[in-house]
């Protein structure tokens, strides 16, 4: 019996914040599914969904890969945002002179590097401090 291996699928990790992605593209219909529900599900707001549709809108191929991903981590936002980066890097392994060059210009493969501030000795937060009093 010879091993014949499934759909050949295109992998690619996404980051935000504290959130990881573990996304899979495979060419399809357009369905995408994230931790098993349906994005519909999953993200609620409209705006969300937009964010994780943006790579494919960037590309014209919306409706063309089936997406599979896995997200844990951060808030909605951030997976979100996690789940658009991996996308954006499934996309440039399945055909990087095509996609690279406007993923590139649309900013979507540099991770975004702005994460919570740490909280400070002396400080309530990362930058509030107590109220001031003169007695």
């Amino acid at each position: 019996m010879t091993y014949t291996p499934a759909k050949p699928y295109f992998y690619g990790t996404g980051r935000r914040k504290s959130s990881v992605a573990r996304v899979r593209i495979v060419p399809g219909t357009g369905v995408i599914t994230v931790n098993g529900r349906d994005i519909d599900d999953y993200f609620g707001l409209e705006t969300l969904k937009l964010v994780v549709r943006q790579p494919f809108n960037v590309t014209n191929t919306l409706g063309k890969f089936d997406v599979i991903c896995k997200v844990n981590g951060g808030g909605i936002s951030g997976q979100a945002g996690a789940v658009r980066h991996g996308i954006a890097r499934a996309l440039t392994q399945a055909d990087e002179a095509a996609y690279r060059p406007s993923l590139k210009k649309a900013g979507l493969l540099t991770r975004d590097p702005r994460m919570k501030e740490r909280k400070k000795y002396g400080l309530k937060a990362a930058r509030r401090a107590s109220q001031f009093s003169k007695r």
